[in-house]
Formats: structure tokens, sequence, C-alpha cells
């Protein structure tokens, strides 16, 4: 007898279905299928993430002992992993993009008055890649070098909450700074970058877009000075000066003055050069938005440590997409969900409670609110190295 709802089924009633069906149908991805719709998939792909399953075998023999609880939770096919696997074959990846992008948006309307740390008031983002090693045998598609294969996950990651704004998934022989021609810059916003993006043709575009951008200057840039601004030396701000590229083909590229900041670090001592076209901020400003940059590679770390996207349950191109935009609308739908409802925990107490209670029959906030004695504070955090929406301060 049913006595109620599983906290899984509970879980998936967050997630705005009207429009991954929109997404569905505009890239038709129901169309002639008789068993496991699309948001099937989802769910079950969802489910694997929640619970880290290792292969589809994992999936289908868990999924199978679990009975009627199933049908509760919205999955109504017979679970196999043939079948899965087609799926994921086969059904176009940019439903499950698009549907991330959704969820994507909410979140960011959610996160926008999130503090980060630096005193700012227009929307700041982290450039940055990951790479994922495959095996050059099984992931032909994913050139790398002479003998190996990997993916890049491309993230520009939004520091009010962060979480990715976009992901651009490509084989890892892809150059980051090729990604800068794949962005739409917001005007105002501030783009942190690291010196791996540092080309001043596509920087000035940027430029002309109204954005602005924060980077490290290469060793072997060349500029000349044009003006030396006031430098408060005991805040660790060495020289502040508006430069210009020095050479013909370099200004081409850039002919627009830059504001170059020199500022060492008090506490280990480096030195640190950064270039940017916002001459409004405070040098120390500038300097601790670099320093944020850092949240995208805490990012990284996370979502390798708690997500499944190191391994994959398909070798296809498409397979492979699927499963990491995925496991992106896991981890945002994590974020929207311990912002709308107030949950203290952490995002890592939110899956490890999740992936012991999915198949419970019980109210998601007892589960929540059981566990409530063990919720984060700043001396007890399972992960103390995360700022921000990672930590749950």
């Amino acid at each position: 007898m049913h006595e109620g709802r599983t906290v899984f089924a509970q879980l998936m009633e967050w997630l705005p279905k009207y429009e991954l069906a929109k997404c569905v149908k505009r890239y038709r991805g129901d169309f002639h299928v008789r068993t496991l719709s699309c948001y099937e998939q989802f769910l079950i792909l969802a489910f694997a993430q929640l619970t880290y399953r290792e292969s589809l075998r994992d999936i289908e023999t868990c999924l199978r002992a679990l009975g009627t609880k199933l049908y509760h939770s919205g999955i109504r096919s017979r679970i196999s992993r043939s079948t899965l696997a087609d799926a994921n074959e086969k059904r176009d990846w940019r439903i499950f993009s698009d549907f991330a992008n959704v969820l994507i948006a909410q979140a960011t309307e959610l996160y926008a008055g999130e503090e980060f740390g630096v005193q700012l008031k227009e929307a700041a983002y982290a450039l940055d890649s990951t790479t994922i090693d495959l095996c050059l045998a099984l992931f032909p598609w994913a050139k790398f070098r002479r003998a190996k294969a990997a993916v890049k996950l491309h993230t520009l990651l939004t520091l009010r909450g962060n979480f990715p704004a976009v992901v651009i998934v490509t084989p890892g022989s892809v150059h980051d700074v090729n990604i800068l021609d794949e962005l739409c810059f917001e005007p105002g916003a501030f783009y942190i970058m690291d010196r791996a993006y540092l080309d001043f043709s596509r920087l000035h575009r940027l430029h002309l877009s109204g954005a602005f951008f924060v980077t490290r200057a290469k060793q072997n840039a060349r500029f000349v000075r044009r003006y030396s601004h006031p430098a408060d030396k005991s805040s660790g701000i060495r020289f502040d000066q508006t430069v210009t590229l020095y050479g013909f083909v370099s200004h081409r590229h850039y002919p627009d003055p830059l504001r170059r900041i020199k500022y060492r670090d008090q506490e280990t001592g480096k030195e640190f050069i950064f270039v940017t076209n916002n001459f409004i901020l405070p040098a120390l400003t500038i300097a601790n938005l670099y320093k944020s940059r850092w949240q995208v590679e805490l990012f990284f770390k996370w979502i390798k440590q708690h997500l499944r996207i190191k391994a994959f349950y398909g070798t296809s191109e498409n397979a492979v997409r699927v499963q990491v935009w995925v496991a992106i609308s896991v981890y945002v739908l994590i974020a929207i969900i311990r912002k709308q409802a107030n949950l203290p925990h952490s995002p890592y107490t939110i899956l490890q409670i999740l992936s012991v209670t999915l198949f419970e029959k019980t109210s998601i906030f007892q589960v929540f609110s059981e566990n409530q004695s063990y919720s984060e504070t700043p001396g007890m955090l399972q992960e103390p190295y995360l700022p921000g929406f990672l930590t749950g301060q």
C-alpha cells in the first residue's frame, strides 16, 4: 500500500517540468519513443548522480530492486541498461543542455543579491576550464595528445552563489582562449580569468561590449607607462598605473589604455601583476576580485569529488555530454532547493542525506530537520576550504 511520496519524487517536484517538455519538443526527443521518455531518462541519470552509481548495470540493478517505488517516483518504464544506453547515445544532448540553462537562470535570480567577499554591485564571473582524462581507444573523438584523450569543461562561474552560468564541453585539444569567441559578454559585468585567456584582440572585443576583465600579465608582456596613480603600499599595492601596449602589432590588437596593478600578498610574500580595463574600482578591490577566481577551482574539485563526471556511462560524444549536463542540472537543482527551502546544510551534506533517503516515504523537510543538529557551523564544516554556496555560509 502506498503511504506517501518518496523523497526522490518530492525532490523532482522542484523541477520545472513544463520547461523540460519544451526542450524535449524543441529537439523531438520523444519522437517515435515507446519506452523511456526523456523525462524518465533524466530521472534515472539524476538518481545515478545522487547515489553515485558506477555503471549502467549498477543503475539497472539498483532501480529494479526498488520495485513499485519507481512508479510513484515518475519512472514508469522497465529499466534496462541497453535501453538507457541507446537513449544516451541517440537523444540530443541539447535537450539537457537547454534544460540546465533554465535551471541556471532560475538560480541566478535567486542568488542575485548573494555576497561573495568583495563589495561589488555588478555581476562577477570566474572563467576557467578543467580536464577530464579519458581512454583514447574508447573515446577517439576526444583527442587531446598523441596517446591520450580528454574532454574539457569550460566553465563561467557566477561568484554570487558559485554555480556555473555557462558550460561548454569540448575535446581536450581545444585551447582555453578559444572559448572567449563563444561567450556573449554582459555589459558592466566583471570577468576574472587567468593568463591562459590573455589574448588582447579577444579582450578588446570584451572591452568594446562594455564589460570589464581582470587577469594577470605574462612575464614577457611589454607596456608603456602613461600615468602612475597614488597607491597605499600598506595594503599590499606596490603600484597602480595607466599603461598602453608596447609594439605596433600589440597596440593594434588593443589600442585603448589599460590599468596595471602590482600587488604583494602580505601572507605569502608573493607578488602579482594584474591587468584590467576598469579604472574606477580601488586597486585593492581589483586584487581581491582576482583572488575570488579561486572559487572556480574549488567548484571543479567539488563536482569531481561528489558528482559522477570522471567516469562515463557511454563512450560516444553525445552520451558524455548528456551525463555532464545532467550532473550540472543536479548541482544547480540542489542550489535552488537549498535557497528556496532555506536549508542550513551545505550541498555536501544535502547530497549525503539524499543518497541514503531517496526512496523513503517521508517528508523531505522532515529528513533535513532530523539532521538539523548536524548542520554546519564555521568550525564544523566537512569541507572547510569551500567558500560561499559550497560551504553553506
